[in-house]
């Protein structure tokens, strides 16, 4: 069993709150614009579950990139990043097939992490004293787990030569 870091669940814990508050607001916009009903409702839950362990996959990918070699590490992020891919791609098919869920209700939490994290600087919501969370391992080495796949993707891809 995989220790979780610190830093990974009180990040997951923030981005899971985020996407409770957005999927609120969500919600209450189709019940203004008289367009709710219960798919709506089944269509963010799915969305918003799939949002919130997509990147809580990602906290456990950094995680154990953070203490792999480079080349090692970026093999780790580029699976994970296929994988939790496939996840999202697959819970919109599923929304888009089943008459249970709501399309477009299934894809926008899906967004939430996104928008959580951009305005993470300006909330100062903060779970144990710190706006911005890291991974350190024993080399002192840190790694946001407060930014998008590509931000992750980037950091990985730094020293291939490509500037």
């Amino acid at each position: 069993m995989v220790k979780v870091e610190t830093a990974v669940k009180r990040e997951t814990l923030y981005i899971g709150v985020s996407v409770v508050i957005l999927s609120a607001l969500m919600e209450a916009v189709f019940l203004i614009i008289q367009r709710w009903d219960l798919t709506v409702l089944s269509g963010n839950l799915l969305g918003g579950l799939v949002a919130v362990l997509n990147f809580f996959l990602m906290g456990l990918t950094v995680q154990k990139a953070v203490a792999a070699d480079e080349k090692q590490a970026r093999s780790y992020m580029n699976v994970s990043r296929n994988y939790r891919t496939i996840m999202m791609l697959l819970a919109v098919v599923i929304a888009g097939v089943a008459p249970i869920f709501n399309l477009i209700a299934t894809v926008i939490p899906l967004l939430f992490p996104r928008i959580a994290i951009l305005v993470r600087p300006f909330v100062g919501m903060s779970f144990s004293g710190s706006t911005s969370a890291s991974v350190s391992t024993d080399a002192d080495t840190d790694v946001s787990l407060a930014s998008s796949d590509e931000d992750t993707d980037e950091a990985t891809e730094g020293d291939n030569g490509h500037d």
